[in-house]
């Protein structure tokens, strides 16, 4: 008996469709719109790593290596052992998904604390697993990490934990010593330190990489080092453990173009403490300049990224966005949560940019600079 295609599909991959970010699809369908949504750097990238890109281009007709002088360079940056400490993969996303496929089987669970980057429920249940939520705990205009009730949603059936620090959207860190308890548990961990930049490696949860096996740190170059579009991120962990989820790597991942256009990145110390300071300097300038709104709840950023709810004031985050399209400018929105419609968010974009933006919330919520 012939059968449909349908009938040869993986159960629970059926009706997955494919991942499209709508707003960047009208960013590049509309240039003369002000890209303030997806978490880009607005800095391109600096002279060195334009430099390297132009030199491996002559190169590309040749297989690139494993990185090793690449990854040598993250270990370094880190204080871990070498390279043998370090996997990269073609952006953080193809890292988790790389690490995901290593560990999870149809019903598997996997507690993420929400609201939280969506890559990590697409890829998990992509692998047949149960995404479990965690909600953050929204409290004096605030949200606030529930440490408590992650461990508490832990059962037989968790086979990874991930806990972006600081987290996306809200822009906020854990308390550092909460992680610990959690690594203890020998379940993996991955703590997804995509922002870390913008606060500085001091914060990163690196060291317990050298404690426990099972402790993941995921970083992209796409935020603070700007390069969102050549695609690299890696990993940080145990020597034994990447041993075999290197397994999962597709050969060649990553391309030799983004490969050495990351060393330069982070060879050019300069370059990314210019991006921090003008990211870090816009985010006070924002945050202070909206502050004025009278039920307009700022959330502090440690990111490049600020997250805002406009419930109080009778508006919504829809109407902010719609209102702000209409200066050219577009914004993230977010789903309604904590019985609020007026979440929404910005990022952080050129000087010209941000102060456009901040001129369009003042206007739309009528307060006079």
């Amino acid at each position: 008996m012939t059968k449909n295609i349908e009938d040869y599909y993986a159960p629970w991959v059926k009706g997955i469709p494919m991942y499209i970010s709508d707003h960047i699809e009208l960013a590049w369908r509309k240039p003369e719109l002000h890209r303030m949504m997806s978490n880009e750097n607005p800095l391109p990238p600096s002279e060195k790593v334009l430099e390297a890109m132009f030199k491996y281009a002559k190169m590309t007709n040749r297989y690139p290596d494993q990185g090793l002088i690449v990854r040598s360079k993250i270990a370094e940056i880190n204080g871990v052992a070498g390279p043998q400490n370090v996997m990269i993969g073609n952006g953080s996303s193809e890292v988790y998904d790389n690490i995901f496929r290593m560990f999870i089987e149809p019903g598997d669970e996997v507690i993420q604390h929400t609201p939280c980057f969506g890559i990590y429920g697409l890829r998990g249940k992509l692998l047949g697993a149960k995404m479990v939520d965690v909600p953050m705990i929204y409290k004096d205009n605030l949200l606030h990490f529930d440490p408590d009730g992650l461990m508490k949603a832990v059962t037989d059936k968790t086979k990874i934990i991930v806990i972006p620090n600081p987290n996306n959207p809200s822009g906020n860190f854990m308390d550092p010593q909460y992680f610990e308890p959690f690594a203890k548990l020998g379940i993996p961990l991955v703590v997804d330190e995509a922002y870390i930049e913008y606060a500085g490696l001091g914060v990163s949860q690196v060291e317990l990489t050298k404690k426990y096996k099972n402790v993941f740190i995921t970083r992209t170059l796409s935020k603070a080092y700007g390069l969102a579009g050549m695609r690299f991120g890696y990993t940080i962990a145990h020597e034994d453990t990447l041993k075999q989820v290197a397994g999962s790597l597709l050969p060649w991942n990553v391309g030799t173009i983004p490969m050495w256009a990351a060393l330069a990145a982070f060879e050019d110390t300069e370059g990314l403490a210019e991006r921090v300071k003008f990211n870090n300097d816009a985010i006070s300038f924002i945050s202070e300049s909206l502050s004025v709104i009278p039920g307009f709840v700022v959330f502090p950023s440690k990111t490049n990224y600020i997250l805002f709810d406009c419930g109080a004031t009778g508006k919504t985050g829809k109407e902010v966005l719609a209102y702000a399209e209409t200066k050219g400018i577009i914004l993230r929105g977010e789903s309604r949560k904590y019985g609020s419609d007026g979440w929404f968010r910005v990022t952080i974009g050129s000087k010209e940019e941000n102060e456009l933006f901040v001129d369009t919330v003042l206007e739309f919520f009528g307060v006079k600079k």
